[in-house]
């Protein structure tokens, strides 16, 4: 399962009540953090959920409002007691504003890992079993939406693997997808093993304009997290020239990528109460939540299905 917490959801500049835009997810014991602008580390006190488990650093893009917290950021990690490789993942020109922000952060007890990823074609890495794809957004400098998936295991047929007089101690190894060998005989895993089962997809997109790839890179999310910039259907000329997003349009993104739940955030912070807008947008997405600081959800596998057949 997903813990997932949207920190923060402002946009430009944190404004009382309202931090900068940013996502905490938590999986099996480690987390992923997704921007970092100024301030992050107050919410993410907050939300105490700690510090030292923060695996990796994703950056949507280097805009101050996702980045400048950073140099904090590490030393508050440092403070924590991690040894362990952080790694920072984020679009072309990574190293160049690490180097530049960590001079005011040096001499970290851990190695800093960086991965960048294509801001022309979609790019995908993984982390702890958790697979994480990229977009290049519609923004006016580069810019990546990620979605982040979590797998799930196929069913175990232990009918069929008492059918194949395969010993109990060998069904876990065919469960996880390795085949074992008896008297001889290779018994692959797809010979005990059902279906692909839908696992878990949260995407987080903030800057852009909406696009055709972007639909398709949404389609079948449990969770969308996309930018609200503005909550008038007025403001959309604005929302072109600045390359964001309207209520509307990003509901009409969710709606076209069939995801089963939508988050707005990084408002405006010109857009003093989002919840205003809200029952209109719902008219074109009936699951659109506007995010507030500090939101989190649990996400479950879809269906009471989740553990193996043994035994059965």
């Amino acid at each position: 399962m997903f813990d997932v917490c949207l920190l923060g959801t402002g946009g430009m500049m944190p404004i009382p009540g309202r931090w900068l835009s940013s996502l905490l997810i938590k999986c099996n014991g480690k987390m992923i953090l997704v921007d970092c602008g100024e301030g992050t580390q107050i919410p993410l006190r907050m939300a105490a959920w700690g510090f030292k488990a923060i695996e990796a650093i994703l950056l949507t893009h280097y805009h101050a409002d996702h980045i400048a917290g950073l140099p904090g950021l590490l030393l508050t990690i440092a403070n924590s007691g991690k040894v362990e490789v952080l790694t920072l993942i984020g679009p072309p020109g990574l190293k160049q504003v690490v180097d530049g922000l960590t001079v005011i952060s040096p001499q970290l007890p851990y190695e800093l890992e960086l991965i960048e990823l294509s801001d022309i074609n979609g790019d995908s890495t993984s982390l702890h079993n958790i697979n994480i794809n990229s977009l290049p957004a519609d923004h006016s400098l580069p810019c990546l939406a990620y979605s982040f998936e979590l797998p799930r295991n196929r069913r175990f047929n232990a009918g069929r693997a008492k059918g194949l007089n395969i010993p109990i101690q060998y069904w876990k190894d065919l469960q996880r997808g390795i085949s074992v060998t008896l008297e001889n005989k290779t018994i692959r895993p797809d010979m005990v093993l059902g279906p692909l089962r839908k696992g878990i997809k949260v995407c987080y997109c903030t800057d852009t304009r909406p696009t055709e790839d972007l639909e398709e890179f949404i389609s079948g999310a449990d969770l969308f997290i996309c930018e609200g910039m503005y909550g008038k259907n007025d403001e959309l000329e604005k929302a072109r020239q600045n390359k964001h997003m309207t209520f509307s349009e990003a509901a009409l993104l969710a709606k076209r990528g069939n995801v089963n739940e939508l988050w707005l955030t990084h408002y405006s912070p010109s857009l003093k109460d989002p919840e205003v807008h809200i029952e209109g947008v719902r008219a074109i997405f009936q699951k659109t939540i506007a995010g507030k600081d500090l939101q989190s959800k649990t996400i479950k596998f879809n269906d009471t299905d989740t553990e193996a057949d043994f035994g059965k």
